[in-house]
């Protein structure tokens, strides 16, 4: 489905790295740090070993904690929501908007001032069950969905609105703008992802960045097994992790964001293959770009199905022609832990639940081919005809 673009660079790089004995705690992460926040122009980049691990320190270090509530999307990756239950936090699902996949803002502000005003108000937007007594509405997790910053604009009046902090899940969208802006950097924290097949990878780890110096430091400490500065090695003010990201994986990343454009603007070329060769086929919709966004940054390639598509005999068609795809997202709400811990049911979401039937990722990195993407464009027709 993906493959990372290495150079000599990065391969020297981690093997100078494995020359030292600091393969720990060592300049790469701090160097790597500091090039991202640069790039984005943010005070603050504190590194970690998964965007996940960069996810679940901001609902720490922002003071999201047991039985609060959080406005969040069900079309995501499934770890926008687990970090909230990692601290006993209740993730408010609300419905994304039909076109990009990203959360609607209408009903977040509409989620938002029933939560505040609270009895039946606040219950129209609870899960059914498994929401602790005595709760309260305490932020925004908005998720940058396939490289497409979410709304923020109305995300931030209700917020102010609301005394609520925003927290971005930009782990999929590194280098995409929203109206000029950096995504990442417009709520109090923002976290990327570097897994393989993101724009650019460590292998694994994640990044946060922020404005907010409470929030980095706290999420310094968090990282580093709680210790606070001025700790020693066997102090530990809070209760922290072992979410530290190693020299290599920083060399790594440190060696892909010297390479930053050429990296985005060979995934843009890919993307633009594929536009050309689907825009034939009625039965595909490529990702529509809102207004807002004024620079996608390409992380997957998901097209739409027409609602008459056999999505499921499309995949093993593909699959025997030696073309992998995949649905892309389930459903969060619809996953058997959440049904079983909140009682979602089929229904409750349905742009969402629409969308998840009918989006199919195909391969997808900066280093395929025009001839590649070509293949996968007349395979993929050459299957919607036979139907």
């Amino acid at each position: 489905m993906s493959s990372p673009d290495l150079s000599e660079a990065e391969r020297q790089a981690v093997l100078e790295v494995v020359g030292t004995p600091n393969l720990s705690m060592g300049p790469k992460v701090a160097a790597f740090e500091q090039i991202v926040a640069r790039r984005l122009g943010v005070q603050h980049a504190v590194a970690v070993n998964s965007g996940t691990s960069g996810l679940h320190v901001c609902v720490r270090a922002l003071g999201i904690g047991d039985g609060d509530w959080v406005i969040t999307t069900p079309f995501s990756f499934v770890a926008s929501a687990n970090v909230l239950l990692y601290e006993r936090a209740v993730p408010v699902f609300v419905d994304v908007e039909p076109q990009t996949g990203n959360i609607d803002t209408d009903l977040v502000a509409e989620a938002a001032a029933g939560l505040t005003k609270g009895g039946r108000a606040a219950e129209r937007w609870l899960p059914r069950r498994g929401v602790p007594q005595g709760g309260s509405l305490k932020g925004l997790l908005p998720v940058d969905v396939f490289g497409q910053p979410a709304d923020f604009d109305p995300l931030k009046r209700t917020a102010q609105q609301h005394g609520l902090p925003i927290l971005e899940d930009s782990c999929e969208a590194l280098g995409a703008e929203y109206k000029g802006l950096q995504a990442g950097c417009l709520g109090d924290a923002g976290v990327f992802g570097f897994y393989p097949n993101k724009q650019v990878t460590t292998g694994e780890g994640g990044l946060i960045v922020t404005d907010r110096a409470d929030v980095a430091d706290k999420a310094r400490a968090l990282r580093n097994q709680g210790r606070a500065p001025g700790d020693t090695w066997l102090e530990h003010t809070y209760l922290g992790y072992n979410y530290r990201l190693d020299e290599m994986s920083a060399a790594l990343g440190l060696v892909q964001m010297q390479r930053f454009d050429e990296l985005l603007g060979k995934r843009e070329r890919v993307a633009e293959w594929y536009a050309e060769g689907l825009a034939r086929l009625p039965q595909v919709e490529t990702l529509p770009l809102a207004a807002t966004t004024t620079r996608v940054s390409w992380f997957v390639y998901v097209i739409r199905l027409a609602p008459e598509v056999d999505r499921t005999a499309l995949i093993h068609a593909l699959d025997g022609e030696g073309i992998p795809a995949r649905p892309y997202f389930a459903p969060i709400h619809l996953q058997k832990f959440f049904v079983d811990q909140f009682g979602f049911q089929p229904g409750d979401f349905p742009v969402t639940e629409d969308l998840g039937r009918r989006s199919l990722a195909l391969p997808f990195s900066g280093v395929m081919t025009q001839d590649q993407v070509g293949l996968v464009c007349d395979r993929l027709a050459a299957a919607l005809a036979r139907g």
